[in-house]
């Protein structure tokens, strides 16, 4: 069972329903999201490409976020207190965002992801001060419009992005940095179904011969971080992860259990093309700032049961 906390969340300080803009996020945890947005009292709007419409009661805008005047127009004279951006992959995402969004929200609320911290090889949990945005070069005319390219440098995006918005001048910016998530019955990445079949099959799964654990988030639970996020007020890059560790054994141990007779068979590679969530390095975040800042974390070997058997539409 997911041990996370359920809040109830504030209205703004003058007691007012919050004006939220969500850009993105009508699928897996971002739906969630909007939806404990709208329990909340909070006024939600979401801003697509029209590819699909939000729920009910939410405001529904239609614009391309890489078209920086249909942007603009998209929106009109409206103001937020607070923007939660669940597509922004690029700093030319984030310089048109940045622009557009001045002086229309007091808070920035940008969702990152661990993958920032691809190129820090350590065993030691990483910490937001690992990778400072300030630090991170910025190359606007790299072909971050070419979807091959942004896919290998899905990580080196994200860097950007958090780059340009804590770029001076000052921007209310939070980069929430999303351990892997896992769970629920529209998990559209099939990781576990991945290694679903191949129990039901008795396939082996294939993974590195150093293979490195890492923290996960169950996506009940990234969803209750963002949420809270939205009325809280620090800035900056913030970890968010569940405590603990899980290995690529101990996540297909746990597919296995929900599989009849089922069994994971390993196949160990030193060079190649391994199975999804398994690693070479280790893909641990340290949890600490969130957790100061007043956020109660589950366990990720309370809810891997839960997520797996979610994932396998059970």
């Amino acid at each position: 069972m997911y041990a996370g906390r359920i809040m109830v969340m504030e209205t703004t300080q003058e007691g007012k329903a919050r004006e939220v803009l969500v850009i993105g996020g009508n699928r897996y945890f971002g739906k969630r999201l909007i939806a404990r947005l709208l329990a909340a009292g909070d006024r939600v709007t979401v801003l697509n490409r029209g590819s699909s419409a939000p729920p009910p009661g939410a405001t529904h805008l239609i614009a391309d976020r890489d078209d920086e005047t249909a942007l603009a127009s998209a929106l009109g004279p409206r103001s937020f207190d607070v923007v939660v951006d669940q597509v922004c992959y690029t700093p030319r995402q984030a310089a048109i965002a940045r622009r557009v969004f001045a002086g229309r929200t007091r808070r920035y609320v940008l969702t990152s992801t661990v993958e920032v911290y691809e190129y820090e090889d350590s065993v030691a949990f990483v910490r937001e001060r690992d990778v400072d945005p300030l630090d991170v070069r910025v190359d606007l005319g790299l072909p971050w419009d070419e979807p091959e390219f942004l896919d290998a440098h899905y990580g080196e995006g994200k860097r950007q992005a958090e780059a340009v918005f804590a770029a001076e001048p000052a921007f209310p910016y939070v980069a929430v940095r999303v351990a892997h998530v896992l769970g629920g019955a529209d998990d559209f990445t099939g990781r576990l179904e991945h290694y679903a079949s191949r129990v039901r099959a008795g396939e082996p799964i294939t993974v590195p011969t150093a293979n490195r654990p890492a923290t996960y988030i169950h996506v009940e639970e990234i969803a209750d971080f963002l949420f809270w996020t939205v009325g809280q007020d620090f800035t900056g890059p913030v970890n968010a992860a569940s405590h603990g560790t899980l290995t690529t054994d101990e996540l297909c141990e746990a597919v296995a259990a929900r599989v009849p007779g089922g069994r994971a068979v390993f196949r160990e590679v030193e060079v190649g093309e391994v199975s999804p969530l398994s690693f070479r390095r280790f893909y641990g975040m340290d949890n600490s700032r969130a957790t100061r800042l007043g956020f109660t974390f589950g366990n990720v070997r309370q809810w891997l049961p839960r997520a797996a058997a979610e994932s396998l539409g059970q």
